[in-house]
């Protein structure tokens, strides 16, 4: 009998053990590893891998900023070497909407230092990149939210327009190849084979501000040799997902590159929220520095804080 009861202990043992340890899974060669508490979620991987890769939630949800209308608090601070805010913005704007179109209106606005110049044009790049996201300069009519179609390319653009396209890409499509970006266009291309041997995937369960969340986070492999180090370019990405309905709840990324003629060193957090039935981004912070041979480097703190949505 003690036998019997001896045997039956130990075989839920190794059962609970069986079931309380990480497990990995090969999704098109990509060597995916599920914390314990996914294995017992009874997560699709395979299509949660898959969602993930293909997501349109995110860029969705800053299309839909073009339809709905909503406030933004706006703190841009360009910093020199020794930390120091050398220009800054801050700024209350408000988007409204109606009949199909949408203006901006700027409530108040605080500036310091050589931030614009005398035609009132920025004269850093970061801010003119913060802008073509959320300020408006005139009236715009005719925009949807449809993100069906409306693919990025670089086709036909130059200067600063293609600039604005490759970093859209790189922000909302993140894994994806970027073109015209010398030495590390295919390096980001995280779902392609012979990048992701370079990384560890990882899906796991926590909570985001007291929600609980899918977390997909994409690291590189600890024992990448020198060379296989030099084509990083990121250092993570992390993103947390409603267990409900796979739509984004934040993403992290942390991105670092040095090529000769250009370097950086990037960091962006964005986070979500719902309005109904519309996904909007709440919060979007970055914290970076680049440097383009023939150019002033710049270093910029920025957060944009979103609210008082309107449908």
């Amino acid at each position: 009998m003690k036998r019997s009861v001896l045997l039956s202990v130990w075989l839920l043992f190794i059962t609970f053990s069986a079931f309380a340890q990480d497990a990995s899974v090969t999704i098109e060669k990509k060597v995916i590893t599920l914390k314990e508490v996914v294995v017992r979620s009874n997560l699709n991987v395979q299509a949660f891998i898959k969602r993930v890769e293909n997501d349109t939630t995110f860029y969705k949800a800053f299309r839909n900023l073009r339809v709905l209308g909503y406030s933004s608090l706006n703190d841009v601070r360009m910093m020199d070497k020794k930390g120091q805010i050398k220009a800054s913005l801050s700024s209350k704007t408000k988007q409204q909407v109606n009949h199909g179109c949408r203006w901006m209106q700027v409530l108040e606005e605080q500036t310091t230092g050589d931030l614009y110049d005398n035609k009132r044009q920025f004269n850093y790049y970061t801010p003119e990149l913060y802008a073509s996201l959320f300020f408006t300069r005139d009236t715009i009519c005719g925009e949807t939210n449809i993100v069906t179609g409306n693919s990025f390319t670089t086709q036909g653009k130059g200067g600063m327009e293609k600039h604005k396209e490759q970093l859209k890409m790189l922000f909302f499509n993140p894994g994806k190849r970027i073109p015209g970006i010398p030495f590390i266009g295919n390096k980001i291309a995280l779902f392609d084979d012979k990048v992701a041997a370079r990384y560890d995937f990882q899906v796991d369960m926590d909570a985001f501000k007291g929600e609980m969340c899918y977390v997909f986070k994409i690291t590189p492999r600890t024992d990448l040799t020198d060379d296989e180090k030099n084509e990083i370019v990121i250092n993570e990405l992390t993103t947390w997902f409603r267990i409900d309905t796979w739509e984004i709840v934040a993403r992290t990324y942390d991105l670092s590159y040095k090529a000769g003629v250009y370097d950086f060193d990037v960091h962006m957090q964005a986070e979500m929220t719902k309005v109904g039935d519309y996904l909007v981004p709440k919060v979007l912070h970055y914290n970076g520095t680049w440097n383009v041979i023939f150019k002033k480097r710049e270093r910029t703190v920025f957060t944009a804080t979103l609210f008082d949505f309107e449908l």
